[in-house]
């Protein structure tokens, strides 16, 4: 038979029941922000990726907005898929002197090959030109005459493009600002060639340039 229970066991027994609820309610709260605090929510973890990917993504953006005229310049490039294509890697690059005569003003752009096997250049060049700060100015340099032959270039052996524009005063558009960079993709390039000069301004807005024959020319 059951002991009787005096109402003062009673209530002691009842104190202690809520006193154990109450200490397990305590804990299980106290786990939940430990918890919280030290597991990010998924929407939490996903934002931060995403500001991640913003930020790249801006940053991407910046430099497209100073490079997209070189970008076009790559485009104006002759395509050239060939395994023996000579590569901006294995070429230097200059910008020989002007040649003036009836109100047109002329440039070697010259390509060397640098490196240890026979390579070859095959049609124009993508041309831009920039300041010393690489901001673009003008346009990327047009086509002119017709895509030429295959140029092989032995080690050490040149060909060379020619860049074109007009003396100012010819035309009513007025020159372009200086230029202190020329940069060029060779064809079939996706890597750019720069080449420093002094006083090369075109005016007229044109500017052009030749598919690439042999020789150094200047």
């Amino acid at each position: 038979m059951s002991p009787h229970l005096t109402p003062r066991h009673a209530r002691h027994a009842a104190a202690a029941v809520l006193a154990a609820v109450a200490a397990v309610a305590l804990t299980a709260c106290q786990e939940g922000k430990t918890t919280g605090a030290g597991h990010p929510s998924p929407a939490t973890s996903q934002g931060a990726g995403s500001g991640d990917t913003s930020g790249g993504s801006s940053t991407a953006g910046s430099s497209q907005g100073t490079g997209g005229q070189p970008t076009a310049a790559r485009s104006a490039a002759s395509i050239d898929n060939s395994s023996d294509r000579c590569t901006a890697a294995s070429m230097r690059m200059r910008l020989g002197a002007p040649d003036a005569g009836a109100g047109n003003i002329r440039y070697p752009l010259v390509f060397t090959n640098s490196g240890k096997q026979t390579c070859t250049l095959r049609g124009f060049p993508g041309v831009s030109l920039m300041a010393r700060d690489a901001q673009a100015i003008g346009k990327p340099a047009t086509r002119e005459q017709g895509a030429g032959q295959a140029v092989q270039l032995a080690p050490g052996a040149s060909a060379h493009a020619v860049l074109h524009t007009i003396n100012e005063g010819l035309k009513g558009s007025g020159c372009w600002k200086s230029a202190d960079l020329v940069q060029a993709y060779p064809p079939g390039s996706k890597d750019a060639m720069t080449a420093r000069t002094s006083g090369l301004r075109v005016c007229g807005d044109e500017f052009s340039v030749t598919a690439v024959t042999p020789g150094a020319s200047g």
